[in-house]
């Protein structure tokens, strides 16, 4: 048994790269050491909060003497693929149906919100458009903590929620669908060069829920990219040119996956695979009537409890799918 627990430990520690934790985890506590640190609260929290998952899966690497705690590890493992830690940019979209499938993107929007309080991570929501009467259109969330992508990455396709809409006086049962995407924040994509010539960027008045201003100069900005037809708006910020810099790391990370989809396209279509469409795939029901259920359909994880799902309680689903992923 011993021998058994030292052989996976051993293995663990290349996995889940213990040395360049160690050294991230040193970098990230000079950095936290130096006298200005505090003056960017943002950036500060974000590193606090890496330091201290570093920490975590360090010091249960350390310790780990046990079958429960190498299980622990283990699953800290299925957060080996590429740009697993990195901090996620996911998009709510809601679905044809009007007021119904806007009112359930802002649930999502909800959820995710929700998640990322449990989860500790910080959650920046980016830009929303507002539905006409209820909800919203659409919606980017920055969702900022080590394996943030790893966790959301599990999201990425089409939530559909059967329920009496509160909107129909005849209280019909009414089925609406939402597309949720994810793409990691590449910290490499400032590398990439965006060509002056092919991008519009637009200043504008940013705006609150209802419409009413939130601030009296033009700090939100919208930027165009021609070749992908890409456009990220931002408007969180106060500051002009801090909008700008988000905005233009969002387009950066998104060229970057669709470049990597690309390839990864061209390299299946010369192994014969094929790649599906995302949009036509439904991912998981939420069904609130007649009966209570939500179901994920390509690990078979249930719930029966679908207020807490709602309320953030989404572990469950992203675990099955990480197993699934990695089996």
């Amino acid at each position: 048994m011993e021998e058994d627990i030292l052989r996976r430990k051993k293995e663990l520690e290349t996995l889940l790269k213990i040395s360049e934790k160690r050294e991230q985890l040193e970098a990230t506590q000079k950095m936290m050491s130096e006298p200005d640190f505090w003056q960017d609260q943002k950036k500060a929290v974000e590193i606090s909060h890496k330091a201290s998952k570093l920490s975590e899966i360090i010091d249960l690497f350390e310790k780990a003497d046990s079958k429960e705690e190498i299980d622990k590890l283990e699953f800290e493992a299925l957060y080996s693929a590429e740009n697993d830690q990195a901090n996620a940019i996911l998009s709510i979209h809601a679905g044809a149906g009007g007021t119904e499938a806007q009112d359930w993107a802002e649930m999502l929007q909800r959820m995710y919100l929700r998640y990322s309080e449990r989860k500790g991570y910080s959650a920046e929501v980016v830009d929303t458009s507002l539905g006409e009467e209820a909800g919203i259109k659409s919606t980017t969330i920055r969702i900022i903590g080590l394996n943030a992508f790893g966790n959301l990455k599990s999201e990425a396709g089409v939530h559909r929620l059967v329920r009496i809409s509160p909107f129909d006086g005849s209280k019909s049962r009414h089925t609406s669908f939402a597309l949720v995407e994810v793409i990691p924040e590449i910290e490499n994509a400032g590398a990439l060069e965006l060509d002056p010539k092919e991008i519009r960027i637009d200043v504008f008045r940013a705006s609150g829920k209802g419409g009413q201003g939130v601030n009296t100069t033009d700090s939100a900005v919208r930027i165009t990219h021609f070749p992908t037809k890409l456009v990220v708006t931002c408007q969180d910020e106060r500051s002009q040119l801090q909008n700008r810099e988000k905005a233009i790391k969002i387009l950066k990370s998104r060229i970057f996956e669709i470049q990597e989809k690309e390839n990864k396209a061209k390299e299946s279509e010369l192994k014969g695979e094929h790649v599906s469409a995302e949009w036509g795939s439904q991912i998981r029901s939420y069904v609130l009537q007649p009966y209570q259920l939500v179901k994920d359909n390509r690990t078979g994880v249930e719930s029966t409890d679908p207020k807490s799902v709602l309320d953030g309680e989404i572990d469950q689903f992203i675990e099955g799918y990480l197993r699934k992923m990695t089996n």
